[in-house]
């Protein structure tokens, strides 16, 4: 605890901020003034008190504290400038409270937006992105990637839902079986994501020729991880029928199987009804509430699939592009199921539009 009884906590520097600090301390060339504080920001990371830095450098806490403010609101451009003095350049309580109002009524996109509104209307200029980054999470702002929510969410016929659905676990025999299906449709194209790689190197994938695409009618089974993946021409009724024969090929011990699917038109055709009023058949369908992609678990395996096949790879042909998505869904997933499992799951949960404040 600081003699002002405020304790700052250690661990508020990003990986990057402190590698610059670090490099500025050890700077022999630099003024010892910068690397004085450059070296007490380090500590303070470390989880060094004020009172402890200060007397490690022969100075008064309050010094500490006044540079450590000055990274808040600056950053590292802060701590190695001296032509603005001190605290005179700190905004003052109202002015953060203003950014806070401006932050939380525009939603701005950019640091950018951020730094030219501080300039406009409190005369400062941040020439650090790091010192305004700082000052935003000091005030309790983080940059946030808004969710995608369907319009029509029902919150009762989700509880609804999970509710039937776990009280069907629970009843479970031991000759009944519970899949989840669907339909997804890749595309031969290459999905570029962020990665870590060398400072120096410029990274780039090649990009496909065409804009071919495959149509995978498939399930699975959360349990075990095995799954059924239909190759098809188009995902209609009849293949939804291919589909429910290859889960009863799948299972001939079963006496019942349990397939949850989406409200599909295909999944609710003539062709299907006919096929399950059959007096043999051992499929009962379940269908998931409209607009709720979030309750149907191999929304997620597909997610899981283009992670693991489609970022940051290029395949040269459609076919082989096919044969690696077939290959990881078919074969991969059930053989790697105990890897897999925790990202696949049923722990489903009700999304309820006032639990966000919805942009319009």
């Amino acid at each position: 605890m600081d003699s002002d009884g405020v304790m700052i906590r250690g661990g508020f520097l990003s990986a990057e901020d402190r590698s610059q600090l670090i490099a500025l301390a050890r700077n022999g060339s630099a003024a010892s003034r910068v690397t004085r504080r450059a070296n007490a920001l380090v500590l303070l990371d470390d989880g060094w008190s004020c009172q402890q830095v200060a007397e490690a450098f022969l100075l008064n806490d309050d010094t500490i504290r006044g540079w450590h403010k000055l990274f808040e609101q600056r950053g590292i451009e802060g701590l190695t400038s001296f032509d603005v003095g001190g605290s005179a350049s700190f905004l003052s309580a109202a002015q953060e409270e203003a950014l806070k109002v401006f932050v939380g009524t525009t939603l701005p996109r950019s640091t950018r937006q951020v730094g030219g509104f501080i300039e406009r209307e409190f005369g400062l200029v941040y020439e650090s992105r790091s010192g305004l980054i700082a000052l935003l999470h000091r005030l309790g702002l983080e940059y946030h990637k808004p969710q995608v929510i369907a319009r029509k969410l029902d919150e009762d016929k989700q509880k609804a839902f999970i509710e039937k659905y776990d009280k069907l676990l629970n009843s479970l025999g031991n000759d009944e079986a519970v899949l989840f299906a669907d339909a997804v449709h890749p595309t031969h194209a290459a999905r570029p994501v962020g990665c870590w790689a060398p400072k120096q190197d410029k990274l780039a994938i090649e990009q496909t020729s065409g804009r071919e695409r495959i149509n995978i009618h498939g399930a699975i089974n959360l349990e075990t991880g095995q799954t059924r993946m239909i190759d098809v021409q188009t995902v209609d009724a009849a293949s939804t029928i291919t589909l429910l024969e290859a889960i009863e090929a799948l299972y001939p011990l079963m006496m019942l199987i349990h397939v949850f699917l989406d409200n599909a038109r295909y999944h609710h055709a003539k062709l299907v009804q006919e096929w399950l009023a059959r007096p043999d058949c051992r499929i009962k369908l379940h269908f998931i509430p409209s607009y709720c992609p979030h309750l149907n678990p191999i929304e997620r395996l597909w997610g899981l699939m283009h992670r693991n096949v489609t970022h940051n790879k290029c395949y040269a042909t459609c076919a082989q592009f096919a044969d690696a998505t077939l290959g990881f869904l078919r074969d991969k997933v059930p053989r790697n199921w105990a890897s897999f499992c925790d990202s696949v799951t049923d722990n489903f949960r009700v999304i309820s539009p006032k639990d966000f404040r919805v942009m319009t």
